[in-house]
């Protein structure tokens, strides 16, 4: 099967109440582990890749790695540019293969981000690639994008009409209480989603989709381990499982999960690394971690995102 859009993804997913796991992909390791996951579920997937995974793989290592899981799998694949912040590295995608791309200009005024997003659009349809914006700031540090909680600000249902409408794009990141990296909220802070505005966005844009970025849980699991392995990750915690099962059964299409990944690669190689010291074999390590990525993407397949059984 070879690349695909989200379009027909998300439009399913919208009608039967469920979203489409959106895993950001570093290595051939986290490759393998999502798409063996997917793959085994049936379920169809978005492998993204943000501007920092660009620089540290390169462009054409992470593209031939999807190629080789498409031919390794039979389920729906599309590749996704995550948090692009120009439309320079829009255009460097979708001229380099992707099926989708995110440009990310909410640092911007209103205006702006439409006149950017809009530039965005028409280049990427022209080319047969779909296009996701952001209205809104999520806080937290995510490779390049770092929002503090003061300059974090929820989506403003009353814009997302005329932001679609002026700019064409295809879906919608909004800010409703979730945030990027591990350390979301302050010790104490009880995690919570506004609903309110995801409804409302929902009844001002029926059947389109939306998107939630800073989706990940935070699985304490692993956050021990890699404590009981040398490492240090005191007062992490992300969004609770259940609200994000809600957001996936109403309007949102695609949840993004990248640090739960993160700390399940790392918690399997500090694991094996600190009971063998002496081990100097990246392949005895990198499969633990891989396994173990594996494992997180089959449970939000199954208890997050509903999308077992539902590849094309």
């Amino acid at each position: 099967m070879a690349l695909v859009t989200t379009t027909e993804m998300f439009r399913k997913a919208y009608e039967e109440g469920y979203a489409i796991g959106a895993f950001n992909v570093n290595n051939m390791e986290i490759v393998q582990g999502i798409v063996e996951a997917a793959n085994e579920l049936k379920s169809p997937v978005i492998l993204q890749v943000s501007a920092g995974a660009r620089k540290y793989a390169n462009h054409t290592y992470l593209t031939k790695l999807v190629e080789a899981a498409i031919a390794e799998s039979d389920i729906p694949i599309a590749l996704h540019l995550d948090h692009g912040d120009s439309f320079e590295l829009c255009k460097d995608c979708i001229d380099g293969g992707f099926t989708s791309v995110m440009i990310d200009g909410s640092k911007y005024g209103f205006e702006e981000n439409i006149e950017l997003t809009k530039k965005v659009v028409e280049y990427a349809h022209a080319h047969g690639v779909v296009v996701e914006a952001e209205l809104g700031k999520l806080a937290g540090i995510e490779d390049d994008v770092n929002v503090s909680d003061a300059d974090a600000q929820f989506t403003n249902p009353n814009e997302v009409e005329e932001f679609v409408t002026r700019t064409g794009v295809d879906s919608l990141a909004i800010a409703i209480g979730t945030s990027h990296g591990a350390y979301k909220f302050k010790p104490g802070q009880k995690p919570q989603l506004r609903f309110d505005i995801l409804d409302e966005v929902a009844r001002r844009l029926p059947g389109f989709p939306i998107v939630l970025h800073g989706a990940s849980s935070v699985s304490q699991e692993y956050v021990k381990i890699i404590q009981e392995n040398g490492g240090n990750l005191a007062d992490a915690i992300g969004i609770p499982e259940d609200m994000l099962r809600q957001a996936a059964k109403s309007a949102v299409c695609k949840i993004n999960i990248d640090s739960d990944l993160r700390l399940a690669m790392t918690a399997g190689i500090r694991k094996v690394l600190f009971e063998k010291p002496e081990a100097f074999d990246p392949r005895e390590y990198l499969k633990v971690g891989r396994a173990n990525v594996k494992d997180v993407v089959a449970h939000k397949i199954k208890t997050v995102l509903g999308s077992e059984g539902k590849a094309l």
